[in-house]
């Protein structure tokens, strides 16, 4: 993620690089990709460059909301005293 590091880096690469965070993300990576693709979205060149992006980080996005409300709503297990 060169874009990650300083620079602008190549549009197209950070494009393909929010596209794969998109895709590979999971519950458990959700906070981390999202703030990379955040990263990636950023060293975009111009707007029009960054509306390409818009339909992945609108995902990650709706993917976290989601995932938030599931882990609030799922019950907890209480441990059982033993005996």
């Amino acid at each position: 993620m060169d874009a990650l590091r300083g620079g602008h880096g190549d549009p197209v690469r950070a494009l393909a690089a929010i596209r794969r965070i998109y895709f590979r993300t999971t519950q458990k990576t959700i906070e981390a990709d999202l703030a990379a693709a955040i990263e990636l979205l950023m060293s975009l060149p111009d707007e029009a460059t960054r509306e390409k992006a818009t339909v992945y980080m609108e995902g990650l996005a709706q993917m976290r909301k989601e995932w938030r409300r599931s882990s609030a709503r799922a019950p907890r297990r209480t441990r059982t005293p033993r005996r």
